[in-house]
């Protein structure tokens, strides 16, 4: 399955990206680190991360999230996860992660919580 990326602008500083496939090494997951550093660099400080129809993650896949998590909060900003499946709460678990990638049930709890 391909990895399709839908990126919304919520407000000034707000985004919304929604990810669907297997977020795997590949050309399709450098695709999504391009669009989530543009969003950083375009002053975007609030990002909400929709993960419900991703099913899984490898490394390099927690890399791009990890390392976007980096970017924005040397901005001040944050970053919130939510529709995680069991497999990438289970990689976030066991990569002791999860601390740093706060994980919502759905959408509406991470818009919520990110204000």
């Amino acid at each position: 399955m391909a990895l399709d990326i839908t990126v919304e602008k919520l407000s000034g500083d707000s985004a919304l990206v929604t990810v669907q496939g297997a977020m795997s090494l590949g050309t399709n997951l450098k695709i999504l680190d391009t669009n989530l550093h543009q969003l950083i660099e375009e002053g975007v400080t609030k990002l909400v991360l929709d993960l419900t129809a991703s099913p899984y993650a490898d490394s390099a896949g927690l890399g791009v999230l990890i390392h976007a998590y980096g970017l924005i909060r040397s901005k001040g900003g944050a970053m919130r996860l939510c529709g995680v499946s069991e497999r990438i709460d289970a990689l976030l678990k066991l990569t002791h992660t999860e601390k740093l990638l706060p994980c919502d049930a759905d959408l509406a709890a991470s818009m919520a919580a990110i204000g």
